[in-house]
Protein backbone atom coordinates (compact mmCIF):
# COMPACT_ATOMS: atom_id res chain seq x y z
CA UNK A 1 0.00 0.00 0.00
CA UNK A 2 1.19 3.51 -0.83
CA UNK A 3 0.00 6.56 1.01
CA UNK A 4 0.28 10.29 0.36
CA UNK A 5 -0.54 13.04 2.83
CA UNK A 6 -0.57 16.71 1.99
CA UNK A 7 -0.86 19.53 4.53
CA UNK A 8 -2.38 22.87 3.58
CA UNK A 9 0.14 25.72 3.74
CA UNK A 10 -2.26 28.61 3.10
CA UNK A 11 -3.54 29.98 -0.19
CA UNK A 12 -3.51 27.11 -2.69
CA UNK A 13 -0.27 25.59 -1.40
CA UNK A 14 0.02 22.05 -0.03
CA UNK A 15 3.13 20.20 1.19
CA UNK A 16 3.78 16.52 1.60
CA UNK A 17 6.73 14.42 2.64
CA UNK A 18 7.72 11.35 0.64
CA UNK A 19 8.50 7.93 2.04
CA UNK A 20 12.17 8.89 1.60
CA UNK A 21 11.80 12.21 3.44
CA UNK A 22 11.65 14.56 0.42
CA UNK A 23 9.30 17.54 0.54
CA UNK A 24 6.85 18.01 -2.30
CA UNK A 25 4.98 21.28 -2.73
CA UNK A 26 1.98 21.87 -4.94
CA UNK A 27 0.47 25.27 -5.68
CA UNK A 28 -1.82 26.99 -8.11
CA UNK A 29 -1.08 29.63 -10.70
CA UNK A 30 -1.19 33.30 -9.78
CA UNK A 31 -4.19 33.61 -12.07
CA UNK A 32 -6.01 31.00 -9.95
CA UNK A 33 -4.99 32.68 -6.67
CA UNK A 34 -1.82 30.72 -5.95
CA UNK A 35 1.80 31.79 -5.64
CA UNK A 36 3.31 29.34 -8.18
CA UNK A 37 5.58 28.07 -5.40
CA UNK A 38 5.37 24.41 -6.33
CA UNK A 39 4.23 21.92 -8.90
CA UNK A 40 0.77 22.06 -10.45
CA UNK A 41 -0.93 18.85 -9.32
CA UNK A 42 -1.84 17.73 -12.87
CA UNK A 43 1.79 17.96 -14.01
CA UNK A 44 2.77 15.53 -11.25
CA UNK A 45 0.78 12.86 -13.08
CA UNK A 46 3.04 13.37 -16.12
CA UNK A 47 6.22 13.36 -14.00
CA UNK A 48 5.00 10.18 -12.30
CA UNK A 49 4.44 8.47 -15.64
CA UNK A 50 7.89 9.47 -16.92
CA UNK A 51 9.64 8.39 -13.71
CA UNK A 52 7.78 5.10 -13.44
CA UNK A 53 8.33 3.96 -17.02
CA UNK A 54 11.89 5.29 -16.95
CA UNK A 55 12.85 3.09 -14.01
CA UNK A 56 11.35 0.05 -15.72
CA UNK A 57 12.99 0.69 -19.07
CA UNK A 58 16.45 1.25 -17.55
CA UNK A 59 16.21 -1.93 -15.44
CA UNK A 60 14.94 -4.01 -18.37
CA UNK A 61 17.64 -2.77 -20.75
CA UNK A 62 20.32 -3.47 -18.12
CA UNK A 63 19.05 -7.06 -17.87
CA UNK A 64 19.20 -7.24 -21.68
CA UNK A 65 22.86 -6.11 -21.47
CA UNK A 66 22.28 -2.93 -23.45
CA UNK A 67 24.86 -0.10 -23.10
CA UNK A 68 22.51 2.74 -22.18
CA UNK A 69 24.32 6.02 -21.41
CA UNK A 70 21.33 8.34 -21.23
CA UNK A 71 17.56 8.45 -21.31
CA UNK A 72 15.22 11.42 -21.53
CA UNK A 73 11.47 10.96 -21.39
CA UNK A 74 9.21 13.71 -22.67
CA UNK A 75 5.54 13.48 -21.73
CA UNK A 76 2.78 15.68 -23.15
CA UNK A 77 -0.67 15.55 -21.62
CA UNK A 78 -3.64 16.78 -23.65
CA UNK A 79 -6.85 17.86 -21.97
CA UNK A 80 -10.30 18.91 -23.18
CA UNK A 81 -11.43 22.52 -22.73
CA UNK A 82 -14.20 21.71 -20.27
CA UNK A 83 -13.77 20.91 -16.58
CA UNK A 84 -12.72 18.73 -14.90
CA UNK A 85 -10.25 18.42 -17.83
CA UNK A 86 -8.96 14.87 -17.34
CA UNK A 87 -6.07 13.91 -19.60
CA UNK A 88 -7.61 12.29 -22.66
CA UNK A 89 -4.40 11.88 -24.66
CA UNK A 90 -0.85 11.41 -23.41
CA UNK A 91 2.18 11.22 -25.67
CA UNK A 92 5.40 9.71 -24.34
CA UNK A 93 8.67 10.11 -26.24
CA UNK A 94 11.77 8.23 -25.14
CA UNK A 95 15.16 9.55 -26.25
CA UNK A 96 17.81 6.89 -25.72
CA UNK A 97 21.55 7.42 -25.81
CA UNK A 98 23.92 4.52 -25.97
CA UNK A 99 26.31 2.36 -27.89
CA UNK A 100 24.90 -0.19 -30.35
CA UNK A 101 21.44 -0.22 -28.79
CA UNK A 102 19.27 -2.96 -30.29
CA UNK A 103 15.98 -1.45 -31.56
CA UNK A 104 14.04 -4.65 -30.89
CA UNK A 105 15.24 -4.72 -27.29
CA UNK A 106 14.40 -1.04 -26.83
CA UNK A 107 10.91 -1.67 -28.20
CA UNK A 108 10.49 -4.71 -25.94
CA UNK A 109 11.58 -2.71 -22.86
CA UNK A 110 9.07 0.05 -23.65
CA UNK A 111 6.28 -2.47 -24.25
CA UNK A 112 6.98 -4.37 -21.02
CA UNK A 113 7.04 -1.17 -19.01
CA UNK A 114 3.91 0.36 -20.49
CA UNK A 115 1.82 -2.82 -20.57
CA UNK A 116 3.07 -4.93 -17.67
CA UNK A 117 5.19 -3.16 -15.03
CA UNK A 118 4.54 0.59 -14.77
CA UNK A 119 1.61 1.01 -12.39
CA UNK A 120 1.19 4.66 -13.39
CA UNK A 121 0.84 3.79 -17.06
CA UNK A 122 -1.53 0.95 -16.27
CA UNK A 123 -3.59 3.22 -13.99
CA UNK A 124 -3.98 5.82 -16.75
CA UNK A 125 -4.88 3.35 -19.50
CA UNK A 126 -8.59 3.41 -20.18
CA UNK A 127 -8.76 7.00 -18.97
CA UNK A 128 -6.35 8.47 -21.51
CA UNK A 129 -5.16 7.29 -24.88
CA UNK A 130 -1.42 6.79 -24.35
CA UNK A 131 0.91 6.64 -27.32
CA UNK A 132 4.67 6.37 -27.35
CA UNK A 133 7.57 6.86 -29.70
CA UNK A 134 11.33 6.66 -29.36
CA UNK A 135 14.58 7.88 -30.80
CA UNK A 136 18.03 6.37 -30.44
CA UNK A 137 21.10 8.58 -30.47
CA UNK A 138 24.30 6.62 -31.01
CA UNK A 139 27.20 7.62 -28.74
Amino acid sequence: MLEAKMKWGGGLKFEGVSEFGHILTTDGSKKAGGEESGYRAPELVLFALAGCTGIDVVKILEKMRQKLTGLEIQVEGHQPEDYPKPYNKIEVKYIFRGKNLDRKKVEKAIDLSENKYCMVSLSLKGVANISSSYEIIEE
